[in-house]
């Protein structure tokens, strides 16, 4: 027996190749009779959201698609780290919606006293900070540091792993990181290696925000 249910996963950057990395990383949670999993890209989207202006650019478009998404999707994942729009989302539709940055989080929670955070760029730091800080979780964060690489960037493989297993070190054996969350969805193809290469979870948070997506589809929350 097939679920009819749909769960739109958006990725509001205009990369394609963004998008194929994030199908790839939720392809684990296609499973037999479970949910139908669908990743869209925001074709007015910046080609990388890396600063407050790219994310604040995008949140009337991806309104706008979710309106159009209405009638056949069962709950929508947005998926960049800033949660652009999420709150505006939660607004606009009864379906649920998930963040990858708030997902991700919760999900590091869960594994460890306190996480840490891996950035694109230093610019991104104080905006997820901010964000930490609304959640009310600012004592569990071990800290978020940046690699130094844009979103178009991180295709180059050897360079950008090289950087997150560097930067994950830090976080684990100066900052007392428990756990790691990967802080953009074009992150997703490194969670194994990274993992493997600092010894603590390690949390991708497109596939953390699908994950709950599927439970609260199919308990109907």
């Amino acid at each position: 027996m097939t679920s009819a249910e749909t769960i739109i996963v958006i990725n509001p950057n205009s990369s394609e190749k963004v998008t194929e990395g994030i199908d790839r990383a939720v392809d684990p949670l296609r499973i037999p009779g479970g949910p139908r999993i669908e990743c869209l890209t925001l074709k007015e989207g910046p080609p990388g959201i890396e600063t407050q202006r790219h994310v604040d650019s995008v949140v009337m478009p991806l309104l706008e698609l979710i309106g159009e998404l209405e009638r056949r999707a069962d709950a929508y994942v947005i998926a960049c780290f800033s949660d652009p729009g999420m709150h505006a989302a939660r607004e606009a539709t009864r379906k649920p919606v998930f963040g990858i940055m708030e997902s991700g989080i919760l999900t590091a929670l869960t594994l460890g006293q306190r996480f840490g955070m891996i950035s694109i760029l230093p610019a991104s730091v104080s905006r997820h900070l901010r964000a930490v800080g609304a959640m009310g979780l600012a004592e569990r964060c071990a800290g978020d540091l940046a690699i130094g690489l844009g979103v178009a960037e991180l295709a180059d493989a050897s360079r950008t792993l090289g950087r997150m297993i560097e930067v994950g070190k830090v976080l684990r054996n100066d900052h007392g990181a428990n756990s790691l969350v990967m802080g953009c969805a074009g992150m997703a193809q490194y969670r194994d290696e990274l993992e493997n290469a600092v010894g603590i979870p390690v949390v991708e948070p497109t596939q953390a925000a699908t994950a709950m997506a599927i439970g609260r589809v199919r308990l109907g929350w």
